[in-house]
């Protein structure tokens, strides 16, 4: 029973030494601002958010109405939050989906976190998207997607091409399955079902990654979540075999 005992201690020991070698056990100061895509919610990045946590990073999974404000409106919105929520010398991070990052390079060139980490952006309209092109004009589409959707073309007028070349550290994440066939046409070259892989780029960008997933559950995919957590531990993806 001595014995038994003694075991017992020497196993609860090395158990709490590994936990507090554990760097995920250790809350980090970073923050880091998870923005969902057009017509989603917070919810939609609850798996990005989980794994974030486990690693010890602090979460401001926003919500935003994606479909009823431009941009530049919807910016001022998470500037508001982020204000409020995070200290002004903590390291920010953003993770970001679909439009999300176009509101994270808006917000970014506006307001600049003082220490600004790394971007991951999920299926970015980085050089908008044609279908945005494809689209507009018919009072469904403004409907649906609002005066942010109509921001999403391609042409050189689109707020995405007014923003210019990145100069911080920027990971996109694309996929390789389209659920959209009427897209796939609509779009040029390889694409996700809404955006073009061209399209996704940025200029400034640092790393990318292309995994099988889809526009819309690109961000529910455990690759690209195990991705984006270790872009924002390493400043590039995991692209060993």
């Amino acid at each position: 029973m001595r014995r038994l005992s003694i075991l017992l201690l020497i196993l609860c020991s090395f158990t709490m030494a590994r936990a507090e070698t554990n760097p995920a056990a250790k809350i980090r100061p970073d923050h880091v601002v998870l923005l969902h895509g057009m017509k989603r919610a917070a919810a939609s990045m609850n798996e990005i958010a989980t794994a974030l946590q486990k690693e010890g990073y602090q979460i401001l999974n926003l919500d935003y109405p994606s479909s009823e404000k431009p941009i530049e409106e919807l910016a001022e919105l998470v500037h508001a939050q982020i204000v409020k929520h995070i200290p002004p010398d903590a390291p920010v991070h953003f993770v970001t989906h679909s439009m999300g990052g176009i509101l994270a390079r808006y917000y970014i060139k506006n307001h600049r976190p003082h220490r600004l980490g790394r971007v991951v952006m999920l299926a970015p309209p980085n050089q908008g998207t044609e279908m945005s092109d494809f689209l507009q004009g018919t009072g469904l589409f403004e409907k649906f997607f609002g005066p942010a959707g109509t921001q999403l073309g391609t042409n050189k007028k689109s707020i995405t091409h007014t923003l210019g070349p990145v100069d911080y550290e920027v990971g996109v994440v694309m996929g390789n399955i389209s659920l959209n066939p009427i897209a796939s046409v609509v779009v040029e070259g390889d694409d996700d079902g809404l955006v073009s892989h061209k399209r996704s780029e940025v200029v400034g960008m640092k790393d990318s990654i292309i995994l099988p997933a889809a526009h819309s559950f690109i961000v529910y995919s455990d690759e690209a979540v195990r991705q984006s957590v270790h872009f924002l531990n390493t400043g590039r993806f995991d692209k060993s075999p």
